[in-house]
């Protein structure tokens, strides 16, 4: 389709030209915003270049929004998480200098792990959400995923004889957060499917996991020793460890609300 150039459109027709021309373009930020953009070039007497530029910048920004929520959704977080809601008064033992450090995400650039380990409510499993949400906003292919849900994903496609497929395809995500890893135990079948996913992505691209046992009680979730070490290596070599401790401060929470004197009616 040709637009008809013409000079000296009434304001009716250029708004009809310049709303069938962002339809053609898919400039749909454009098409959105240009009368608002327009009225606040007239009032600011902006020059052309500074309208134009004022226009493009606008759809850029936009296209760049939803490029991330796309990321964010195709992640699968199972909940919104961010760094800026992250009570650090309330877990000391998560440094609040160390987080902007992550947060950079030039260790995904450098496809190293990261370890947050701890107790149940100390908060491993938002940072490790908050920081993969972070992770996409920044432009990293993210997944996020319950280490049993992995397991029996990979079971399920070596049933299939899909399962060089599907380890393809969770090697190829920037960042794969593995959540709860160690609350059940893994025979050795799964354990080792778990295990090619990790060589898989070994110094290619970063594995970020939340686990409440230290390293000495993994043998509880991967039974065979030789593999549970190896496991550990390929999640630590040149990685982050941070220990979220065992004081849960959702349950602190908790008790001192329910400690708080009842207001009078």
């Amino acid at each position: 389709m040709t637009l008809p150039r013409q000079r000296g459109l009434t304001e009716q027709a250029a708004d009809a030209a310049i709303d069938t021309a962002c339809r053609l373009l898919r400039l749909l930020s454009i098409r959105n915003e240009f009368n608002e953009i327009a009225d606040r070039a007239i009032k600011d007497q902006m020059t052309y270049r500074g309208f134009l530029a004022e226009l493009l910048t606008t759809e850029c920004d936009d296209r760049a929004r939803r490029r991330s929520e796309r990321r964010i959704k195709a992640a699968g977080f199972p909940r919104e998480k961010s760094l800026r809601a992250f009570d650090f008064d309330a877990n000391p033992n998560i440094g609040a200098a160390t987080v902007p450090t992550l947060a950079s995400c030039e260790w995904i650039k450098k496809s190293q792990p990261l370890c947050l380990i701890g107790d149940s409510g100390t908060g491993k499993s938002q940072m490790l959400i908050a920081l993969g949400t972070e992770a996409a906003m920044k432009g990293y292919r993210v997944r996020y995923t319950l280490a049993t849900k992995l397991v029996n994903e990979l079971v399920e496609a070596a049933d299939e004889k899909q399962l060089n497929k599907t380890i393809a395809r969770y090697g190829r995500v920037d960042l794969l957060c593995i959540d709860e890893l160690g609350y059940m135990e893994l025979d050795w079948h799964g354990a080792e499917l778990l295990f090619q996913v990790l060589t898989e992505r070994e110094e290619k691209n970063s594995v970020a996991i939340a686990s409440n046992e230290s390293f000495g009680g993994w043998t509880k979730t991967f039974t065979d020793p030789r593999l549970c070490a190896a496991i550990v290596d390929r999640l630590t070599f040149n990685g982050t460890i941070i220990e979220t401790g065992t004081d849960s401060y959702r349950l602190a929470s908790t008790r001192a609300r329910a400690e708080e004197p009842v207001k009078a009616s």
